[in-house]
């Protein structure tokens, strides 16, 4: 059963210029996150995905970021590359608090634009 569904959009443009401050990156991003997105060619366009993937999670919770910070949902990659939750133990209580036990992620760039999409299942 879906318990939850969250989208979220992040401009690559807007993504780039506030990259310029690192305590944003070290506030959004997660150690892992921030070494992935500083290894990629288009660098603004992945911090912009990711930045969107814990957006739609945050609102797929239902109460944005008041049970977790930024750097607490985390964003990663699966083996054949997909873009996937990697589920902490923070997520994971929020999660339970929701009455789900998954969080399903899709992310897609076109435009400068990035968006991606959260479904939480339980």
């Amino acid at each position: 059963m879906i318990r939850g569904l969250g989208c979220d959009v992040c401009a690559v443009e807007r993504m780039r210029k506030i990259m310029q401050d690192s305590r944003f990156l070290e506030r959004w991003f997660t150690g892992e996150e921030r070494e992935y997105i500083g290894a990629r060619k288009n660098a603004a366009e992945t911090a912009a995905g990711i930045f969107a993937a814990k957006e739609a999670f945050a609102k797929a919770l239902g109460a944005g970021f008041t049970a977790l910070t930024p750097d607490h949902v985390a964003v990663g990659h699966d083996e054949s590359g997909a873009p996937c939750y990697r589920i902490n133990e923070k997520m994971r209580a929020a999660l339970e608090r929701r009455g789900a036990e998954t969080a399903f992620l899709s992310i897609s760039h076109d435009g400068g634009v990035a968006m991606a999409v959260c479904v939480l299942e339980g």
